[in-house]
């Protein structure tokens, strides 16, 4: 097997468990490990061991399924009250990934609506009622990402070479993936896509899942640092840049990996587009602009010394470690979701969208 013959994510009801690829260990182990409790899903989430907004999103939606599906709640108002508590510890696990919130959301919603605010309450149908949504989270992701790919595909032709940031990959979702999505599916279709993968630094998402994943499948991989981007744009290597991203600004603001902006700013230079590939879960219309998004701060060992045999810094240096940047919305040629490829103006585009929907 290798690594696209697993799932992402995975429920296993029998086990009262939740079964991810520990992503932490990539691309040197493959290992299956179970979730039970709210604390062990959290520190999945939080750790990385587990990642990619609509993978964390499809992990949510089970965890607070398994967290509820043996409460004791006599009645409704004590079933959401529980409900209530386990869903805002797992959402603190991770701040800037809206499909975390959403489907947390979701699954709170989904329960309202389900037992008409209480009316109708039975607690075994409630409970099997929450598996049942947060299996359709998954297979709705899985479809998701699919049309993205087929969008995403009519906007590059075969043999062009593609450049992707981090990792929107099979990795990060449960199929597919979002900014992978038209390269595994031009694979599928002989498009022979040259394909460079950053490395993206501090955490080398790039390296060690985009790369590994990509290759995997046969596709024509090559792997850069961050920083020579503008190096293979320059020799016009690069017909398109294809990114994911965790949260999408009601103006098309668009949160992403750190040192995405950057790869939108180079390509812009060169006149490469840059595609942002996004489920509309992952649009907060709430959310004004992107400096309304929360950017979640890692730990300064992951800059310092996390990949290292001996520390790479001086000691007792002060480290500025953003997981994300935001990209603006001025640099973006399009967004692509499972609805059609959004264009500027995206103040318009999202609205009606939304609208649509």
């Amino acid at each position: 097997m290798n690594i696209l013959d697993y799932e992402t994510v995975a429920l296993l009801d029998d086990k009262d468990a939740i079964q991810i690829i520990d992503q932490t260990l990539l691309p040197g182990t493959t290992k299956l490990i179970e979730l039970r409790t709210a604390k062990e899903i959290w520190d999945a989430i939080y750790i990385l061991q587990v990642r990619g907004a609509p993978a964390i999103g499809v992990t949510a939606g089970f965890g607070i399924y398994l967290l509820m599906k043996h409460s004791k709640a006599k009645d409704y108002d004590a079933f959401m009250a529980e409900l209530a508590e386990h869903k805002a510890y797992l959402d603190s696990s991770r701040p800037t990934a809206v499909n975390l919130s959403w489907a947390l959301n979701r699954m709170e919603q989904h329960v309202r609506e389900y037992t008409a605010d209480g009316a109708k309450f039975e607690l075994k149908a409630v409970i099997e009622e929450m598996r049942a949504e947060s299996e359709r989270i998954k297979a709705e992701d899985i479809d998701v990402c699919r049309r993205i790919g087929e969008n995403g595909l009519t906007l590059v032709k075969k043999g062009d070479g593609i450049l992707t940031h981090c990792n929107a990959g099979q990795l990060a979702t449960c199929k597919y993936g979002t900014a992978t999505a038209p390269i595994y599916l031009g694979q599928e279709r002989g498009y022979n896509f040259r394909v460079f993968a950053d490395e993206t630094r501090p955490l080398l998402q790039g390296a060690r899942l985009t790369a590994f994943e990509l290759q995997s499948a046969g596709v024509d991989v090559t792997l850069i640092c961050d920083n020579m981007s503008a190096s293979v744009m320059q020799k016009g290597w690069v017909n398109a840049v294809f990114v994911g991203c965790d949260r999408v600004a009601a103006n098309g603001d668009t949160a992403n990996k750190i040192g995405t902006s950057v790869v939108a700013t180079v390509a812009a230079r060169y006149g490469v587009p840059f595609y942002v590939c996004a489920p509309t879960s992952t649009i907060d219309i709430n959310t004004a602009t992107g400096s309304d998004i929360n950017i979640e701060q890692r730990k300064p060992q992951e800059v310092t010394s996390m990949w290292y045999k001996e520390p790479m810094a001086p000691e007792g240096v002060k480290v500025y470690n953003p997981a994300f940047d935001v990209t603006d919305h001025e640099l973006i040629a399009g967004i692509v979701t499972e609805d059609g490829i959004l264009r500027p103006p995206y103040t318009e585009s999202i609205k009606k969208l939304f609208e649509k929907k």
